[in-house]
């Protein structure tokens, strides 16, 4: 079937054909809905006749379409048509393995394309889906290199047989039959060629016969015909890998076998023991395959979530503006035996691409030091500022409160041979106004696999140069290795350089670097810190993005998995803390998490600070302000940490102090959108609009007018902050802005738009965002946020029995007696939807609530803002404003 350029499928436009084959027709088309463009699959007639064969690609392709890996082709979406069965995946600009492979490819680039193959397919089999049909046709290399396995089961029933290539025969069973010859010869494994039934080692025995022919050049199984071919796959070996005259080694020939083997029981039993072993073989570090995308708008998703959202660390660079002032704590803590001590980033004497090498040297080191008791260690946060400073030890010292520094050159030596490395390290003791003196130094060279013996090693020096006395167990601790892999390592090094660079409402950035830590987790699976980056990664998107099922399960079961194999380590503790403080909202568990962790850690800032979160959300708002000092006295320099603090005084309505903690994180970080809506709400607890105006007119020179307008819009409902011209910005923004969320987009654009009292414009923007709420409801029907949301949206729709059923659905599932920060937030929303709907007196009811607890409404707040003008009149709400005076 070939479809004429302008027919429509769905919300889809053909725009021109793309390529066929037995698979169907394929065809560029523009997603209307979207706004983008897209591949469209039109699949076979008989796929689309047979409801046992659609509904095995629909189950299939929701698993796919579920992983969201980086390797494998995104599939947007899958539906029919006037009897046209289709699906819609992202759209490629590249070529396929077969293109590439028509020039002969380096042994480097083989191995690179190879580990992406394989990370591909460890994520579809631990889905449970088989590719069954994996061959250098489906595999596509962007033009950027990064590889896609393609037709992850679409229509795998009817594949079109070309002489001498291929054969297949159709089906009408929900599952692959016994007896059923499926796939294409020559990377069909034997139990295909007999009809037997298939698994996860038919992909492997696929996979090594492609990875021959990237390294020979050669086909493993070509033979005149079909049949011969089939016959050799059979029983035929292909020839040695290291006679082909291509310089390959036994180890990687030994791969290729292992993965030729005929009997699947012998044959590697994962993708994930190819990666590792290719690695390994390869003699390589090489972690590519994840190569950055372009960068993504900024998130900007619902409300209270820049409240919890501690799911990511803000690490910013000082631009040379620190407000920090000595103090006499440092004394004071050195005559409780406890030294404090900084450990600066290391200087990369080699190439400036392996700045992440030394860097993660370094946070070893760093949080080595920090399991003991005895010694407080300044958090990278705020070491990381001092990167290439010209500023002295002395000034250092004093800025950061501490007595040692600990700083190093690092030299990555790469050759021919093995790689070393040179770490030369320097404890510097700073006494007041005396000369620095050197405690310690020793230079380190080693080759390359040692490298983390010497991070213990400088660990365990610097502890001894400091007099620390190792309690039990901290000398185990000093000595333990992240991972006994390297590509591992490399790739949780280059996660951590994206993780660093994170903020608040940055899922696309996170995305980013779960991918190196999912690859960091497939070569070594005990690599614990990886684990605990994944289940933050995923704990952060539940919070920060459209909650689903997926993300809430990855994050409990590495935040599990990460304690289950580092008893010994903070990590796990933090990690499975953040699962149930952000996904769960169980903040006494979460708490108990952070105390465990801190048991190991006891000087971890970011255990320390998310103790804090955890106490406001319980309420024990004394306890969490006490864990805020100390965590700003562990990471003086965080630009989050004076985002936490100020965000706590704001609500404990302390204006002055918080305004205080807030401009000391700009100077930190002038662009923080966080930190400037902050500021802007402090004005607004005090009732100044001009204030908080003029706070937005001095951002304007740092930050994108589109950016700040949607990020005051989205967090807090500030859209009534905008001035008319910031408003009219606003209603032109596309759900791009809010990172494709088209219920924030209806909820920022619908508020908006009944401030210019355009009521048309009101109503479509506000059906928009009730129709996206609801479909997120589906997803996650306990978020007590979205149902508040969905009720507000309802209001301005007039559906005033549904807006406060889903209002209050929403504050029976969330609290404020579970929840002080986020049920506070889902009460004002309640509040909101009961002045709409005409129930003043159940509005006062709300905000008379509010205001006794701890919250960003004030009465000054309430005398300013325009959405509780219908209540302006009522005497109840005339005393509220009172408490302003």
């Amino acid at each position: 079937m070939t479809l004429a350029n302008g027919t429509r499928l769905g919300p889809y436009e053909i725009l021109a054909p793309l390529g066929s084959g037995g698979m169907g027709e394929v065809y560029r088309a523009r997603d209307r809905k979207l706004d983008r463009d897209v591949a469209i699959k039109v699949l076979p007639e008989a796929v689309a006749g047979d409801p046992d064969a659609l509904a095995r690609f629909e189950r299939e392709a929701k698993a796919i379409a579920a992983q969201s890996h980086p390797n494998i082709l995104a599939i947007h979406d899958f539906g029919t048509e006037d009897g046209i069965a289709y699906a819609v995946t992202e759209l490629l600009e590249g070529e396929t393995l077969r293109g590439k492979m028509e020039s002969p490819l380096s042994q480097k680039q083989a191995i690179d394309y190879a580990l992406q193959i394989a990370r591909g397919l460890s994520a579809a089999h631990e889905k449970g889906v088989v590719h069954r049909d994996l061959k250098p046709e489906n595999l596509f290399v962007t033009r950027d290199g990064h590889l896609k396995i393609l037709d992850f089961g679409l229509a795998k029933r009817v594949e079109a047989s070309a002489p001498g290539e291929q054969t297949s025969a159709p089906t009408a069973t929900a599952h692959t039959a016994p007896g059923t010859v499926m796939g294409t010869v020559g990377y069909m494994s034997p139990e295909q060629v007999r009809g037997l039934a298939v698994d996860q080692r038919t992909d492997i025995f696929s996979f090594g016969a492609i990875l021959y022919e990237m390294l020979s050049g050669k086909r493993a199984f070509s033979r005149p015909t079909a049949s011969d071919t089939m016959a050799a796959v059979l029983m035929q070996e292909p020839p040695e890998l290291s006679g082909s005259g291509k310089d390959i080694s036994p180890a990687l020939d030994h791969v290729v076998r292992h993965c030729l083997e005929k009997d699947r029981e012998t044959r590697f039993q994962s993708a994930r023991d190819i990666a590792f072993a290719l690695t390994e073989a390869s003699g390589t570090a090489m972690t590519s395959g994840f190569h950055s995308a372009a960068p993504a708008a900024p998130t900007l998703n619902r409300k209270t979530r820049a409240l919890i959202a501690a799911a990511v660390l803000i690490v910013v660079a000082v631009a040379g503006v620190l407000l920090l002032r000595p103090s006499r704590k440092a004394a004071a803590t050195e005559s409780r035996g406890v030294k404090r001590v900084a450990v600066l980033p290391f200087e990369n004497l080699g190439s400036p691409e392996d700045d992440y090498f030394a860097e993660g040297i370094a946070d070893e080191i760093r949080g080595k030091l920090t399991s003991l008791s005895g010694v407080e260690v300044i958090a990278r946060g705020s070491s990381v500022s001092y990167k290439k400073t010209s500023k002295t030890p002395s000034q250092i010292a004093r800025e950061l409160d501490v007595r040692y520094l600990l700083t190093a050159t690092v030299r990555w030596q790469k050759g021919s041979g093995a790689s070393r490395v040179h770490v030369a390290p320097e404890l510097v003791e700073v006494k007041g106004s005396a000369v620095p003196t050197s405690r310690w130094q020793q230079p380190f060279d080693a080759a390359l696999t040692d490298v983390f013996q010497v991070q213990s090693d400088i660990a365990a020096r610097v502890a001894q140069a400091l007099g620390a006395a190792l309690a039990a167990g901290e000398g185990e601790r000093l000595s333990e290795k992240p991972t006994q892999n390297l590509a591992a390592y490399d790739a949780f090094l280059k996660g951590e350089e994206i993780w660093k660079t994170l903020t608040v409402g940055d899922p696309a950035g996170v995305r980013k670097a779960l991918a190196f830590y999912e690859q960091a987790v497939a070569l070594d699976p005990s690599f614990v810190q990886a684990w605990a980056r994944i289940s933050w990664g995923n704990s952060g998107l539940y919070t920060n993005s459209v909650p689903t099922p997926e993300f809430a399960e990855r994050a409990r079961q590495t935040a599990e998995k990460a304690v289950a194999l580092g008893p010994g380590r903070p990590e796990g503790y933090l990690a499975l803390g953040n699962y149930q403080r952000l996904v769960l909202r169980d903040f006494g568990r979460a708490l108990e998490q952070y105390e465990r962790g801190q048991r190991v850690a006891p000087g971890n800032a970011d255990l320390v600070a998310a103790t804090a979160t955890a106490e406001q959300s319980l309420g024990r708002w004394d306890a969490a302000l006490e864990h805020l000092r100390l965590a700003e006295r562990l990471d003086p320099l965080s630009a989050m940490g004076k985002r936490r603090l100020g965000d706590l005084l704001l609500f404990l309505r302390r204006y002055p102090e918080a305004r205080e903690a807030i401009d000391r994180g700009l100077a930190l970080a002038p662009t923080n959108l966080p930190l400037i809506e902050q500021k802007a709400m402090t004005y607004l607890g005090e009732g100044d609009l001009a204030g908080a105006r003029n706070v937005l007119k001095t951002a304007l020179g740092k930050v994108a007018p589109t950016v700040l307008a949607a990020y005051f819009a989205n967090f807090f409902d500030l859209v009534w902050v905008l001035d008319e011209e910031q408003r009219e910005l606003l209603v032109r923004l596309t759900p791009g802005a809010f990172d494709d969320d088209r219920a924030t987009w209806g909820v920022c654009l619908m508020q908006a738009y009944a401030l210019k009292g355009d009521a048309h414009n009101t109503r479509a923007s506000a059906r928009e965002a009730v129709k996206a709420v609801e479909e997120q409801l589906r997803a996650a029907p306990e978020d007590a946020q979205r149902h508040a949301i969905l009720g507000f949206s309802l209001a301005y729709l007039g559906r005033k029995e549904e807006a406060i059923r889903e209002g209050e659905r929403g504050a029976a599932l969330l609290p404020v007696t579970r929840d002080n920060v986020t049920g506070a937030y889902v009460q004002h929303q309640l509040a909101r939807i009961y002045t709409l709907v005409g129930e003043p007196e159940k509005a006062i009811d709300r905000l008379e609530l509010l205001l006794k607890i701890p919250y960003s409404l004030s009465p000054g707040w309430l005398a300013i803002d325009p959405n509780f003008d219908p209540l302006r009149k009522n005497p109840r709400f005339q005393k509220l404003l009172v408490r302003a005076k």
